[in-house]
């Protein structure tokens, strides 16, 4: 019997599925044009249509401020704002494809099933914090933390015993079933033996809840040297800690009615902040802010303020949740005068995105503790992204290094790029040109050459461009799967496959997703908690595909061979839409917009000559 996860259920699905009547169906304007279909896109607003959907490819692309693309299922994924398994499951209702998942009690989902049991889970736990003997070390770890009991009950925080099986026994006596506990991520099923175990033991429990307050997983902070420190629910229905944002039922009220959210990293953080009053505050459990969770607090307000940890790895996360931010909220045009008088319309971000700058070596528990004031202050003093990001690279550079100076330009000038006001252009234009020792004029005409932020945290964060080339007909893409199967099989391999970005994966959205998952993951374990799962099935076909043996030196050639091949085939797409954006504007656009257009054009060429040109090289260094 096929499940909601099986890799011939997602083939079924996209069979019986038509990309133009997916988007038609959310984009009411979507019109015929040749042989392909336009409108304005759905994602950011525009006057001119630039959104194209591509029905011998089953794709979608945007030629606008988006610069995105994919098939069916990312369109789902990222006009619902979700993940795979649930787009899944509204395109198999739409298309007629039944989806069985374990059984439930009539009446009851799946769903809603995992989540009563997480509550009941919940319960538990917290009755064994406050009541328990074995939990007064958590207590006392929540007290040295400055929490008290009001907090504690307000977040419903709990307690799992040293035991391997205390919740197991618990859940079992209230008529629960072994297999469902797995499926519900409480308990871990042996390998070898049989039977199950509880998965957090000795740990402070954190129960994580959506929007309407149903527990959907939990975090877990080891209370001894266990390692990890802090662990999650595995991806189960109904959890992906990718789509979720604890605290944000305790938060959105005020998040409405302050019209702004503020972001941490910890649990402790965002309960810390709500015990002093902060109660706009939600954390984004541990990991690199994601579009999913930008999404949540998009439907609140347009109003971000990012307070992460101020080390190295804290101003990396704050870089890529700006980069997510940016190209999550909606875009609004406004009109903008030019030197000749006239006015020009504008894209720019309909929100407001700005970053806390905190104490070196605090975390934003520790500010509040000790001085709530100050964090009002810090709060009242939030860079916007631009400068944040300015000062943060330049703080960097230094003037006698090329190469110091080299990457401040491929790092800011996109930014600079995406500033619409002219004179807040020219300022930062001119700050870069004396920072680095260039002329204006010079990074000037480069600017204008750039259609796409090329910066690794753009190509990191954003939806994908679409690469498919395969008949619709054809639902599989070997060669991106002997790729994940090469760098998730062969963990050694990861230091090659620095050529490979979540572009080269998005014609399927199951194979961009696993590539997505892997880039997170340290090993397979770890990446196989991290998937939805309706996934799991798709991971394990991928690497149960017989493969020919390759080992040492013949690993690494044939990933860097999949790594060109990925590239040649993204680029020649890229190319055969411009030949369609060209062939629009022609008719129908500005000279401006022509020669932009024109100039991608060149360099996607370039770019393909550089791929053709390293697969003759590599032909001639292969031996004989």
């Amino acid at each position: 019997m096929r499940t909601a996860g099986s890799v011939d259920t997602i083939d079924e699905v996209k069979q019986r599925i038509d990309v133009v009547e997916v988007v038609g169906s959310y984009v009411p304007d979507l019109k015929k044009a040749g042989r392909n279909y336009k409108a304005r896109c759905p994602f950011h607003q525009e006057k001119t249509p630039s959104f194209y959907v591509f029905p011998d490819r089953q794709s979608w692309h945007c030629f606008g401020a988006c610069s995105t693309g994919g098939d069916a299922f990312s369109f789902v994924m990222k006009k619902e704002g979700i993940g795979f398994g649930e787009a899944l499951r509204i395109l198999a209702d739409r298309a007629g494809v039944p989806l069985t998942f374990r059984s439930a009690h009539e009446g009851e989902t799946e769903a809603d099933k995992l989540k009563g049991m997480n509550e009941a889970a919940a319960e538990y736990y917290h009755h064994l914090l406050r009541r328990s003997a074995a939990g007064e070390k958590a207590r006392a770890y929540l007290a040295g933390r400055g929490i008290p009991d009001k907090t504690i009950a307000q977040f419903q925080l709990g307690y799992s015993p040293d035991s391997w099986d205390s919740l197991r026994q618990e859940m079992l006596r209230r008529g629960y079933r072994e297999t469902e506990l797995a499926a519900a991520g409480l308990l871990i099923e042996k390998e070898h033996r049989g039977g199950t175990y509880d998965r957090f033991r000795n740990r402070l429990i954190f129960p994580i809840r959506d929007v309407n307050g149903s527990v959907l997983g939990f975090g877990a902070r080891a209370l001894d040297d266990s390692l990890p420190k802090y662990l999650n629910s595995p991806q189960t229905l109904v959890f992906d800690k990718s789509s979720v944002l604890y605290g944000i039922e305790q938060a959105k009220s005020a998040v409405r009615k302050q019209d702004s959210a503020v972001i941490v990293e910890g649990y402790v953080d965002a309960i810390v902040a709500h015990q002093y009053g902060f109660s706009n505050v939600v954390a984004s459990l541990g990991t690199a802010l994601t579009e999913r969770q930008v999404g949540l607090i998009k439907k609140l307000t347009k109003n971000l303020v990012l307070a992460l940890d101020a080390d190295a790895a804290g101003e990396m996360a704050t870089l890529r949740g700006i980069e997510v931010a940016s190209h999550t909220f909606d875009q609004r045009v406004i009109p903008l005068p030019t030197p000749a008088g006239l006015v020009k319309y504008e894209d720019v971000l309909d929100a407001e995105i700005r970053v806390m700058v905190l104490p070196a070596g605090k975390d934003p528990d520790e500010v509040i503790r000790e001085d709530p004031g100050e964090w009002q202050r810090l709060l009242g003093q939030a860079s916007p992204v631009v400068d944040y990001t300015f000062e943060l690279v330049i703080s960097r550079v230094d003037p006698k290094r090329m190469q110091d100076k080299s990457s401040a330009v491929d790092r800011l000038l996109p930014l600079i790029a995406g500033i619409k006001h002219p004179v807040r252009q020219a300022h930062y234009l001119q700050k870069l040109a004396r920072v680095v020792g260039l002329d204006e004029r010079a990074l000037a005409a480069a600017m204008k050459q750039l259609r796409l932020p090329p910066t690794d945290l753009r190509r990191e964060a954003a939806p994908s461009r679409p690469s498919r080339l395969v008949s619709p007909l054809s639902q599989s893409d070997p060669l991106a799967e002997y790729c994940l199967f090469l760098i998730i099989s062969h963990p050694d391999l990861s230091s090659h496959a620095s050529g490979l970005s979540a572009d080269l994966f998005a014609g399927h959205s199951e194979n961009r997703e696993l590539f997505l998952a892997w880039q997170q993951s340290h090993d397979l374990e770890s990446m196989r908690q991290q998937l939805d799962v309706a996934l799991l099935e798709h991971l394990d076909a991928i690497l149960a595909k017989p493969v020919p043996p390759l080992c040492g030196q013949e690993l690494e050639r044939a990933l860097a061979e999949c790594v060109r091949r990925l590239r040649e085939r993204w680029l020649r797409e890229m190319k055969t839409r411009e030949k369609i954006l060209l062939s629009e504007t022609e008719s129908e656009g500005s000279s401006a917009d022509l020669e932009e257009i024109q100039q991608s054009a060149v360099k996607l060429n370039t770019e393909l000559g550089e791929v053709f040109l390293y697969a003759k090289q590599s032909k001639g260094q292969r031996p004989g």
